[in-house]
């Protein structure tokens, strides 16, 4: 890295732009700008994830995630360079079948509710979503690797599972939803 990174006020980005890692810029809001956004707001979410009580093959799982969407992130910010591969998908493959198998069968929905840490992961989990959608919308319009999608589409899978598995962790069962049965209609 050597002194790529020892000035970080540029001032470039005051007129609504923001450089690209091909040296490229585009607006701010662009499509790019904000699936990065995502992917980054993504890590920092598992960056405070990774400061709760968690056992340790989770937190090491996470701090392997968090490289991971900083591969994502990078070519997210140099348009086509692909740097998310098949091995990424595969870690995430394996962890979802590792941390799942443990789980008892889901037989009502669950609320994002639970211990904190299952909490802050079910957090994660609806801004993993979020980035998916916005890597789905640039994908529209540029081209994104299609592993870019399922990574993040399988991250957020993952999210759910290991928000049981925190759950468990702390010995909080998980909070089942309970949907409200009306049998007389309100008066107006």
């Amino acid at each position: 890295m050597g002194n790529r990174l020892s000035k970080i006020t540029t001032r470039t980005g005051d007129d609504g732009s923001t450089g690209l890692g091909d040296g490229s810029r585009t607006p701010k809001d662009a499509a790019r700008v904000e699936a990065l956004g995502d992917v980054d707001e993504l890590n920092s979410q598992l960056g405070v994830l990774l400061a709760e009580d968690l056992p340790a093959d989770v937190a090491d799982f996470f701090n392997e995630v968090q490289h991971g969407l900083f591969d994502l992130g990078g070519e997210l910010s140099i348009p086509g360079y692909i740097a998310v591969t098949e091995d990424h998908l595969a870690a995430l493959d394996d962890a979802i079948a590792h941390y799942n198998a443990a789980l008892p069968p889901l037989e009502e929905f669950i609320l994002p509710a639970g211990s904190r840490a299952a909490s802050l992961c079910h957090v994660a989990r609806t801004v993993c979503r979020r980035a998916e959608r916005r890597v789905v919308t640039l994908a529209r319009n540029e081209p994104v690797s299609p592993l870019a999608v399922q990574y993040l589409n399988r991250l957020s899978d993952l999210l759910f599972i290991l928000s049981r598995v925190l759950n468990r962790h702390a010995g909080q069962p998980d909070v089942c939803w309970q949907p409200r049965r009306h049998t007389e209609q309100p008066t107006p």
